[in-house]
């Protein structure tokens, strides 16, 4: 049984789809990474999830409990939700914000301090304690929200956008912090527009564009359809558009072209690999100063996979 489930689910505003027959099926222990334009429906999806915000019509399930009004209580047990802005706490210090939402989740006495200890020192805010909430740094802001969250161990975290708008060194902590998380066996939901970090640590991705899901599935996948076959960076050191020629008559060279005192070679790994690429140019007499497989990073894919139409 799916951690995360969706079926079918769509939200509507008048005329406006924001999420349109929205299928997802995310299993216990993944991190999953949603990526899309500004207004594709990242958000929608997540509210509906975290209970904030009702489907026009589908359905959406958290381990298995269909998330409405009848289990929204049950529901909100098993998720931490952390929204993309943090909210104004005036003349409160980090353990009176912490001891507030321990309290809203029914924890208690010895056990509210000892937890409260345990996701202070998780997210390394122990030492800020006594600070006020006010006076964090955004970065510090998001470990605060998710130290919030894990208060009641929840199985689920739901994440939008935890890193929009902190520093790279911010980021960083944000990022090794979710991966423990990740780690400890938290099924992960996260929103994101840094794409080299969602691939650094997310085991699935999904594409969503104008409220439909463009693709689904793991990081691998995902470069692999993008790339549309191997793509190699070869140098020799002279004449290299003799070398390009050499190269585009062999069977299975999709495409060849120069860039910047090199070419970039697109084959079809069925049929032919690297080493006969070398092969051939070496008998040809061409001096091989470099032939590297290229990386199709998780932005390009999105790229590719996107024209950045939003409703």
């Amino acid at each position: 049984m799916a951690m995360i489930e969706t079926i079918n689910l769509t939200k509507r505003y008048g005329e406006l789809i924001a999420l349109n027959n929205l299928n997802l099926k995310i299993e216990a222990g993944e991190c999953f990474g949603f990526i899309g334009p500004n207004g594709a429906g990242k958000t929608t999806t997540i509210k509906i999830l975290a209970t904030l915000l009702k489907p026009t019509w589908g359905e959406a399930r958290i381990d298995g409990l269909s998330v409405g009004p009848v289990n929204a209580r049950q529901v909100r047990g098993l998720i931490g939700y952390v929204p993309d802005y943090f909210g104004s706490y005036d003349d409160m210090v980090v353990k009176e914000y912490l001891a507030f939402f321990a309290a809203a989740y029914g924890i208690h006495g010895s056990k509210r301090a000892s937890v409260m200890d345990d996701v202070l020192n998780l997210t390394d805010l122990a030492y800020k304690a006594d600070s006020e909430v006010n006076g964090l740094s955004r970065g510090m802001k998001q470990r605060l929200s998710l130290a919030r969250v894990l208060l009641h161990d929840p199985k689920v975290l739901l994440l939008d956008e935890p890193a929009s708008g902190l520093d790279p060194r911010a980021r960083i902590e944000i990022r090794e912090l979710l991966k423990e998380l990740h780690r400890m066996g938290k099924t992960i939901l996260i929103s994101s527009h840094i794409l080299p970090e969602m691939e650094d640590f997310c085991t699935c991705v999904g594409i969503i564009e104008r409220g439909q899901l463009q693709f689904f599935g793991s990081v691998k996948e995902i470069l692999e359809r993008t790339r549309g076959g191997t793509i190699l960076k070869v140098a020799v050191a002279h004449q290299t558009a003799a070398a390009m020629d050499a190269v585009k008559v062999l069977p299975g060279v999709i495409d060849a072209e120069a860039v910047d005192g090199h070419f970039r070679v697109t084959i079809d790994p069925t049929r032919i690999d690297a080493s006969r690429i070398a092969s051939t140019l070496i008998k040809e007499g061409f001096q091989l100063t470099r032939l590297q497989e290229e990386h199709v990073s998780l932005e390009t894919a999105f790229m590719r996979l996107t024209k950045g139409l939003v409703q």
